[in-house]
């Protein structure tokens, strides 16, 4: 990359696609990036991973994260293995949830490289991971963590104050202050009615040069959450089939749990077993409960009042799977039981081990709570695919495959354009991205049918600010 000596922005991901958020703020020898996000979905985009950065590591002054999910803070660890030595700037709660996510990727990535030269289904040889816990380890000691509304220094005339953003615990909108222009990143951004955690804060007031916001259902509207879950559980169960539900272990699990409390409690389905089967998630889950044991200013002044003390994720039936042992039990259930598992979109972690047990067996269902990225295992299924490789074998689909959006905890196109909308002030533009390109298209149209000046950028795409 050539040198400015003016404020430029650089889309080095999520341009054109929902994963691998980064965003390269540089003037002059300065180098700020805020997000570093793994790629996912596509091999095209996954082999993105590989690609050296497009600046040495070492030239990266700092490194501002919004939030911990991996699409957002996956890339780290590498940034770190080949160099970079700056702070990674977040709030506390994202840092307590990355150290979980970046250890728990090094950890699979590792496991899926030994599977795959066991197999001898992968193309590297030997196999290899993109990073190792060690490196997770050291770039977690690299994190500086920040309470929400600070004003902290960064970098040379580089400033972030973070700002609750709803989306998970501890995500954040940031205003960034580079050399003189105002930004403000979205991250994710949740939605007004989390059942756990507060409504996205307000813009601040004043003028932005930019405002980056994500667009991942910038083209559509969620669907209230209505009984859909209630009926296809019991539908299932009445089958004597199980259901799985494949979550992101940090909030999904969290949410379904929830529903599944609400829903148990209120005598709406079976008193079945639940189980919680990912370390990951059972670690976010203890973060989740000690926001709300002490009255964290993220959680719902009615959740922390209500439920202090007491756990708003059992009805009485969770299992909490913790070792390889106690998941492969409920590989195959014989009685109905529902599995939440992850990863979300079913691209690696246990869950893919319930899949190929439970996709051949018509009686049982899998529900997609989440959005499912084109080229991953969900996305598949969604479409109605009638196979999926998993391990290097095919596993056909006889399962009910049902797709349950009500539980998403990204604000949909509405609510994201009515929420950067109410800013004090139009922005100098609206930079559109964390979407597939009909959806960031979609919301980007809408802010210049509004008389905003709107882009939309493509991968590697430069901007004077």
């Amino acid at each position: 990359m050539s040198i400015s000596s003016e404020p430029t922005i650089t889309f080095l991901g999520a341009a054109g696609t929902v994963t691998g958020s980064r965003f390269l703020l540089t003037c002059g020898e300065t180098n700020v990036l805020v997000d570093a996000g793994m790629f996912q979905g596509l091999k095209e985009l996954r082999l993105k991973n590989w690609d050296p950065f497009a600046i040495d590591p070492h030239e990266i002054a700092a490194i501002v994260l919004t939030h911990a999910h991996l699409d957002h803070c996956g890339f780290i660890p590498k940034l770190v293995k080949d160099g970079f030595g700056g702070k990674i700037h977040s709030t506390e709660n994202t840092a307590k949830l990355a150290d979980v996510i970046l250890r728990d990727s090094a950890r699979i990535q590792t496991e899926d490289a030994k599977w795959a030269a066991k197999k001898g289904f992968s193309k590297h040889n030997p196999p290899k991971a993109l990073y190792e816990e060690q490196d997770a380890i050291k770039a977690m000691s690299q994190f500086e963590t920040h309470d929400f509304s600070q004003r902290v220094q960064v970098a040379e005339q580089t400033f972030a104050t973070f700002h609750p953003a709803g989306h998970i615990l501890g995500s954040a909108f940031v205003e960034v202050e580079f050399f003189g222009k105002r930004l403000l990143f979205t991250g994710d951004m949740g939605r007004p009615n989390h059942p756990l955690l507060v409504s996205p804060g307000q813009i601040p007031g004043g003028h932005f040069d930019a405002i980056i916001t994500e667009s991942t259902y910038g083209d559509r509207k969620h669907q209230d959450a209505g009984d859909d879950l209630e009926t296809v559980i019991n539908e299932t169960v009445a089958k004597g089939g199980s259901i799985l539900i494949p979550a992101f272990a940090v909030d999904r699990t969290e949410v379904i749990l929830v529903r599944l409390r609400e829903l148990a409690e209120a005598g709406k389905i079976p008193n079945i077993p639940i189980y919680a089967d990912s370390p990951m998630a059972l670690k976010a889950l203890d973060f989740y409960r000690e926001a709300i044991n002490h009255d964290s200013q993220e959680i719902r002044q009615d959740v922390a009042t209500e439920w202090k003390g007491r756990d708003p994720f059992d009805a009485g039936t969770l299992v909490e799977l913790m070792t390889v042992e106690e998941s492969m039990t409920v590989n195959d259930p014989q009685t109905p039981c529902i599995i939440i598992s992850a990863s979300g979109m079913g691209t690696g972690g246990r869950v893919v081990h319930h899949l190929r047990f439970m996709l051949p067996i018509a009686k049982n269902t899998v529900i997609m709570v989440g959005y499912q990225a084109v080229g991953t295992r969900g996305r598949s299924l969604v479409d109605g695919a009638e196979e999926v490789k998993m391990h290097g074998e095919m596993v056909p689909v006889r399962a009910t495959i049902a797709n349950i959006q009500a539980f998403s905890v990204h604000a949909d196109g509405d609510e994201m354009f009515d929420w950067v909308t109410k800013a004090t002030e139009k922005p100098t533009t609206v930079f559109v991205v964390h979407g597939e390109a009909g959806a960031a298209d979609a919301l980007g149209e809408r802010f210049k049918g509004a008389g905003w000046n709107a882009k939309v950028p493509t991968d590697a795409s430069s901007f004077l600010l």
